[in-house]
């Protein structure tokens, strides 16, 4: 089956004037223009390319990897407004649409937003959507305590980050656990705090219990080693001190350090920290 929209692996069947014909094993089949054809493609050769519509809606493959694909969500930039809509670049030749009816607030060229890429079965067509929230899972997570996860940050708040969960829930990262700047579109590692009884689900960026601190003394070793063996950091220090050097918190760094004496790595002397 060849599925629009997604990443396909189609087998080379015939080679023509105008490109290279493409098969599934339920006999469908798709053009991959001259452009993109590699110059060692020969019939029978399994290739990876991505398929989705051309300006004349006809089904095309590519090997160009798009920014987004189907069912995914993704930071992109809007190129062009028109009377259909807005025209995102997606990393391809025709650019992906954002009709007016798909927009939360009117969308501006030059301008980035976080869209969803579907495929509207009316039209067979790819589309974006700035609609967040309708695309979100609202059932009961099937996530674990301690999993790691992979993070969109999409809407700062009042509490925190708010965050899509592996293409398909919310979160959130509390503002007060949050050690390094993050902006809308950022891709992040997150691991699951807990999942409510209302289903709201909160995430952390640090690893949970002592793998954390773990994570925090490989950090401040290459910290060490990036600064010839010194970080004037100590107990007392500031914690954004240790947020601008390390992007920590201070109970992460006093752990860590603490970890890293014991095993005479490093030496703590009150203008900071040196590595033995």
């Amino acid at each position: 089956m060849i599925i629009i929209g997604r990443i396909n692996t189609l087998t080379a069947l015939r080679e023509t004037s105008v490109g290279f014909f493409l098969g599934d094993d339920e006999g469908n089949d798709v053009l991959l223009p001259n452009k993109y054809v590699p110059l060692d493609l020969r019939v029978d050769d399994t290739i990876d390319v991505f398929i989705y519509t051309d300006s004349e809606d006809r089904l095309i493959a590519t090997t160009l990897i798009p920014k987004i694909q189907r069912n995914e969500f993704a930071r992109l930039q809007v190129v062009s407004v028109t009377g259909v809509g807005a025209f995102l670049d997606w990393g391809l030749e025709k650019d992906l649409l954002v009709p007016y009816r798909e927009q939360a607030r009117p969308m501006e060229v030059g301008r980035w937003y976080i869209v969803y890429l579907y495929l509207d079965y009316d039209t067979e067509r790819l589309v974006a959507s700035a609609r967040i929230n309708r695309f979100l899972d609202t059932g009961r997570p099937d996530l674990e305590e301690g999993q790691e996860v992979a993070l969109l940050a999409y809407e700062a708040t009042d509490l925190g980050v708010n965050v899509i969960i592996n293409n398909r829930y919310r979160g959130l990262v509390y503002a007060n656990e949050i050690f390094r700047k993050i902006y809308p579109g950022d891709r992040l590692t997150g691991y699951i705090k807990q999942v409510r009884e209302d289903e709201r689900v909160d995430v952390s960026l640090q690893k949970p219990g002592y793998q954390n601190v773990e994570a925090g003394t490989d950090r401040i070793l290459a910290a060490l080693k990036e600064r010839r063996g010194f970080l004037p950091l100590t107990d007392h220090s500031d914690p954004e001190e240790i947020y601008d050097l390390l992007e920590m918190s201070k109970k992460t760094f006093k752990k860590a350090v603490g970890a890293l004496y014991r095993e005479r790595r490093i030496i703590i002397k009150e203008d900071g920290i040196y590595l033995t």
